[in-house]
């Protein structure tokens, strides 16, 4: 509660905390369960952030070792591969789905029929709540090598494909990542729409009222007022979204496999493989070592792109 004094001074009444916390008691309540999340997932991890400078395997004592694990990392040409193909799967298959969902709203921005507009909203948002797992299996079974998959047996009718030549898109070197974009595109465009959308909805209908009298048609509309009011979300969504840029592990995991793995290995499976499937004792340093590395390019990409984004629009958000 605000109240003003005669000498024009605002004096601010703050209720006490006890009073706060309950009268926001169901809000609290909400936020209790990804708080514990945040905490146990995320912030606790990083206590550990010390066994990147050990020798540490799960039979001996963690031993301190310096900089080794880095040093034997650099080295590494199988680390080297997954670090190039993280950032360029991943950054492509950012600017891909943000362009994609650009485009979805400002499509879905020029429905007329309400109705028809909230139904294909809703159709395109689903895929966002499945799990990787349940898409990887839907797709498995689309693009299946064999004539049980949807894809391969419309191309064998259509004479495209012959009958025991199908195509096995996920196992295919030169395939892989092109359908490893499209899922993506599929699955995250609906959601990311939300968020244009609403930008879309806050510009004044006034802009275009007054474009239209001038001559403007809908092209030159959408270009010089619907896409610059958009400019100001798509940096900030790019920028939120490259917080997590590295952080590859579930749909790459779910869709890769032998045939593909030179094309496909990123750093989070990289860290996966060398500590489960290395055949041997696990070296956990140097493990935590590679996730370090990991965190610092993630952080590294936000600082640069924000960095861009003062000197371009003179203003971030971090």
């Amino acid at each position: 509660m605000k109240r003003k004094e005669s000498t024009g001074t605002i004096v601010v009444n703050k209720k006490p905390l006890r009073k706060r916390l309950y009268n926001y008691r169901w809000l609290y309540l909400m936020f209790l369960p990804v708080f514990i999340f945040e905490i146990v997932f995320h912030y606790a991890p990083m206590f550990g952030v010390g066994y990147a400078f050990t020798d540490y395997k799960i039979v001996n004592d963690a031993t301190f070792v310096g900089f080794k694990n880095f040093i034997r990392m650099f080295k590494m040409a199988n680390f080297w591969q997954a670090f190039w193909n993280t950032l360029q799967i991943s950054i492509l298959k950012l600017l891909l789905t943000t362009l994609a969902a650009v485009l979805v709203s400002l499509l879905l921005n020029e429905l007329r029929s309400l109705r028809f507009k909230k139904l294909t909203q809703t159709i395109i948002y689903l895929p966002h709540f499945l799990s990787w797992v349940v898409v990887a299996s839907i797709f498995a079974m689309l693009l299946a090598p064999t004539q049980e998959g949807l894809l391969n047996s419309l191309l064998t009718s259509l004479g495209i494909v012959e009958r025991g030549s199908e195509i096995y898109f996920l196992g295919r070197q030169d395939l892989w990542r092109p359908v490893f974009y499209l899922i993506n595109i599929w699955k995250e465009t609906g959601w990311q729409t939300i968020i244009f959308l609403a930008t879309l909805s806050s510009i004044d209908p006034g802009l275009y009222e007054a474009a239209s009298i001038d001559g403007a048609n809908r092209f030159q509309r959408v270009w010089n007022i619907t896409v610059p009011a958009l400019m100001n979300t798509i940096v900030i969504v790019i920028i939120l979204n490259l917080a997590k840029v590295m952080n590859l592990f579930e749909p790459v995991y779910v869709l890769q496999n032998d045939a593909v793995i030179k094309q496909s290995e990123v750093i989070q499976t990289y860290i996966f493989n060398q500590t489960f499937n290395s055949g041997g004792i696990p070296n956990y340093g140097y493990t935590t070592a590679v996730g370090l590395f990991n965190s610092l390019i993630s952080c590294f990409l936000v600082l640069v792109c924000n960095a861009l984004s003062k000197k371009v629009r003179g203003r971030g958000i971090v």
